[in-house]
């Protein structure tokens, strides 16, 4: 059975998935979700119910970090598993206290508890820790990090794109332009038609 894959375009927790997908070259059956619309399927397949979901003839994973190493441990031709313990480190702070920061920066009404631009300090000292990490990716190659975290710098970036460009990151910024360039983000990035019930999905990578 080939597994299926639950997905959504722009979440950047199903996007560190595709990525580590068209890294292993792991094939999938990608089913894109509209989450406005959830279809019961998926509800009934995914524990959270939300994506990324990847559905194996064994297993249900729905953490995104999981899926990756998932995919990455069945082949991984650019080592992106080899990487030192601190890149664990920087993928929990971002998965915590910076997608926090990031949240309520970017949806700031969902918190009127929280002020917008603490939030976005907040969010610029994680920035700025990787900023002194990065020498072209953050371990000097692209490891499992990179993926993992780079979709999450996009979405903070294009909050306020112009202000992010006028922030003393000369590596950051760089790190994530290479990535929007690449080759593997225009294969992660096409636009898929939302899933219906009955359809098989769309093969993947």
């Amino acid at each position: 059975m080939t597994p299926v894959f639950y997905s959504f375009r722009r979440c950047p927790y199903a996007m560190r998935a595709r990525l580590a997908l068209v890294s292993a070259q792991v094939p999938v059956c990608l089913r894109e979700v509209v989450l406005k619309d959830k279809p019961q399927e998926f509800l009934e397949a995914s524990p959270s119910g939300t994506v990324p979901c990847l559905v194996t003839d064994q297993h249900v994973i729905d953490e995104s970090l999981d899926i990756m190493i998932w995919a990455l441990k069945r082949n991984d031709p650019e080592r992106l598993l080899d990487m030192p313990d601190t890149g664990w480190q920087l993928i929990e702070t971002c998965d915590g206290p910076f997608k926090a920061a990031l949240d309520r920066t970017k949806y700031a009404t969902r918190y009127p508890e929280s002020d917008p631009n603490e939030a976005r300090a907040q969010a610029a000292d994680y920035l700025r820790a990787l900023e002194a990490q990065l020498s072209g990716s953050l371990f000097g190659r692209a490891t499992l990090a990179d993926l993992a975290i780079l979709p999450f710098v996009r979405q903070f970036a294009f909050i306020d794109k112009a202000w992010f460009d006028t922030q003393d990151w000369p590596k950051l910024q760089d790190w994530l332009a290479q990535f929007l360039a690449s080759d593997a983000f225009s294969r992660i990035m096409p636009k898929y038609p939302q899933w219906q019930t009955g359809d098989a999905g769309v093969a993947f990578p």
